[in-house]
């Protein structure tokens, strides 16, 4: 949750130069409210999804509420769904039945699935092929190496890093970016954690990006007027807003 109210968080992401952002369902309850605020707001977009550390025991109807969601045309992506072996506070073959449903419904929908991989890169990837990814897969908050982007840029998985790819101590995390080709790269804050450098420790928000953002294309050694371009068309192509 963010320190202020939308109006002022999306005033400070314009003024950063950030006009397009999606925010990221959790459950059923933050699903439903990043769908209504997408509505409500031009700038905002929304995905929506059970988030592996939040899958429950099985039942059908937290899955219909998200599939319904997900058919809003302000809602771009099937989203944080996936599989979290650090935290590992569901039981694996759970939160894999899950993933794999969440799967179905973005090919269903036809929308984005942005994926929560934490110590879990083999299972992840072993079921996309399993199921068949959707046309257009990110790899939220990534954090694999540079072999593990390898094997997402020849699947055509897009990368999106966060504030963490700033930090001192994540030299391996750079070297992923330094691999990702341009054009399968997106930022993103994971607010309000992961601020990036120079302001660690703050709470996260959109504006934030900006410093992500100025950071991967100095990483890359792309003029960032033409890294900027880079990742909107990313997000245009991914997203599918005009």
């Amino acid at each position: 949750m963010l320190d202020v109210g939308v109006p002022e968080a999306l005033a400070a992401a314009h003024a950063a130069g950030i006009t397009r952002m999606v925010t990221v369902g959790c459950d059923v309850a933050s699903s439903q409210w990043s769908a209504t605020c997408a509505a409500a707001n031009p700038a905002v977009y929304a995905a929506v999804a059970i988030h592996p550390n939040e899958v429950p025991d099985p039942s059908p109807e937290p899955l219909r509420v998200i599939e319904d969601l997900a058919a809003h045309p302000k809602v771009v992506a099937v989203g944080e769904t996936g599989l979290d072996y650090y935290w590992d506070s569901r039981p694996h073959e759970v939160q894999q039945r899950w993933f794999r449903q969440h799967i179905a419904i973005a090919k269903r929908t036809g929308k984005a699935l942005m994926i929560h991989d934490r110590d879990a890169h083999a299972d992840v990837l072993r079921i996309l092929a399993e199921e068949g990814p959707p046309e257009h897969v990110i790899f939220h908050c990534f954090s694999g190496d540079a072999e593990m982007a390898k094997v997402c840029a020849e699947a055509g998985y897009v990368m999106s890093f966060a504030g963490v790819v700033t930090f001192a101590n994540a030299k391996a995390l750079r070297e992923a970016a330094r691999t990702a080709p341009p054009e399968l790269i997106l930022a993103e804050t994971d607010a309000p954690y992961l601020t990036p450098m120079p302001n660690r420790g703050k709470p996260n928000s959109p504006a934030m990006t900006a410093y992500t953002i100025r950071f991967l294309a100095e990483l890359k050694g792309i003029g960032l007027p033409e890294f900027c371009d880079i990742i909107s068309a990313n997000a245009q192509r991914v997203f599918g807003w005009d």
